[in-house]
């Protein structure tokens, strides 16, 4: 493996779930992968010094600040990790674009169309004025068996594809008495389900098949519409100590909805916290006129593979184990039948995102990429809204 010559110093804003993952993401890329940059960890932000310190001393981070605008000023910062709840994105994303710096900004892009496009044109300067490059982090874009998945359509394997059907399934706000968090405040979240893990079965059909979605018919519901007001943060999995107060709950707890997308395909997709006995089952399937495929994430080192032109004796769904070297960024990791995790997308993300800074082009997803999902998920707020399909707008 080569030394790089030239670093890629690193100030990322937040430090919490997303923010851990990312963190170790920036650790691992360059002690299993060839990068053309060394990424160097320089500052870690955080609102409170004390925490935000422990978690530079845990992940290696060289400092820490209570304010991010710190990073736009630092010679010794080039790009800007954005891991912090969505109402900052576009405020963070486009001063960090305005002052040259490259950056990595968590899904979903904004809180709204009008501050995606914005957040889109600052990406689209920058990349002309400074040379800087902007990715949105829809991470399971990483994850080999998905990316394997996107390499079997574009190769023709399937024929003419006919359905898509995705699922975010997860179960962590069931419980009516799990407290609120800011992922359950509008202001802050924008969204709920649709949002939060919608935007994410959206950015992977899309991706998976190549086709975008051109019109939306959706529902979305909020099964609990008041919770018990945190004592204490609430995590992602909905714990948290909290009193007798209970606050509104103002995003849906789940969206479904129904699509047409390119080349006259049929789509349904459905998102929500709810799903009893449901961790995080991020579901993916694609029938095509010569065969199907299916993922879930609940599993997701194998892709199942269904070959329709095989004679019918030996028919069916064929279980991929994907971890062979020739597999999607398998190769820098270990050898066959040792599985990856949740944690290794991540840093399949940095090791894209290095080589694309390092080549100036453009990476995928891009701000472009995010603005579209935004403006999928704007469709089906609105349909469910007035009760009738939406076009994709792409004004």
């Amino acid at each position: 493996m080569s030394s790089p010559t030239t670093d890629l110093g690193v100030g990322q804003v937040g430090h919490a779930f997303m923010g851990a993952a990312h963190s170790q993401a920036w650790r691992t890329a360059p002690a299993f992968f060839d990068l053309p940059l060394m990424p160097r960890r320089r500052v870690l932000v955080g609102r409170d010094h004390d925490r935000t310190s422990e978690v530079a001393r845990r992940f290696e981070w060289e400092s820490v600040s209570t304010d991010w605008h710190e990073l736009l000023t630092r010679d010794d910062v080039h790009l800007v990790d954005i891991c912090t709840p969505s109402d900052t994105h576009a405020e963070i994303a486009i001063a960090a674009l305005e002052a040259g710096k490259h950056v990595l900004c968590e899904k979903p892009l904004a809180n709204s169309v009008e501050e995606a496009v914005q957040m889109a044109k600052a990406a689209s300067a920058a990349a002309s004025t400074h040379g800087a490059r902007a990715m949105v982090g829809f991470t399971y874009r990483r994850v080999p068996a998905l990316a394997l998945a996107r390499r079997l359509v574009q190769e023709g394997r399937l024929g003419r594809i006919y359905h898509v059907r995705a699922q975010y399934l997860q179960d962590w706000l069931a419980d009516a008495d799990a407290p609120l968090s800011w992922r359950l405040d509008r202001t802050r979240a924008g969204s709920g389900a649709l949002g939060d893990i919608g935007a994410h079965i959206v950015d992977m059909a899309q991706h998976v098949t190549g086709r975008s979605i051109t019109s939306v018919s959706g529902t979305m519901e909020t099964f609990v519409e008041t919770r018990p007001v945190a004592g204490t943060a609430a995590t992602l999995g909905g714990t948290g100590s909290a009193g007798a107060e209970r606050g509104p709950v103002t995003v849906d707890d789940t969206a479904v909805f129904t699509a047409r997308m390119e080349g006259g395909v049929i789509a349904s997709f459905e998102a929500t916290r709810f799903a009893t006995g449901r961790k995080n089952s991020l579901r993916l399937e694609v029938n095509g006129e010569l065969g199907s495929i299916a993922f879930d994430l609940e599993d997701m080192n194998v892709l199942h593979l269904h070959d329709a032109t095989a004679d019918d004796a030996v028919g069916g769904f064929r279980r991929i184990v994907v971890t062979e070297a020739d597999h999607p960024y398998i190769a820098g990791w270990w050898p066959p039948g040792h599985g990856l995790g949740y944690e290794h997308a991540f840093t399949h993300q940095v090791v894209d995102l290095v080589h694309d800074i390092a080549a100036g082009r453009d990476p995928s997803p891009s701000f472009a990429d995010g603005l579209q999902v935004q403006r999928v998920l704007q469709a089906v707020e609105q349909s469910a809204h007035e009760r009738c399909w939406q076009d994709v707008s792409g004004d």
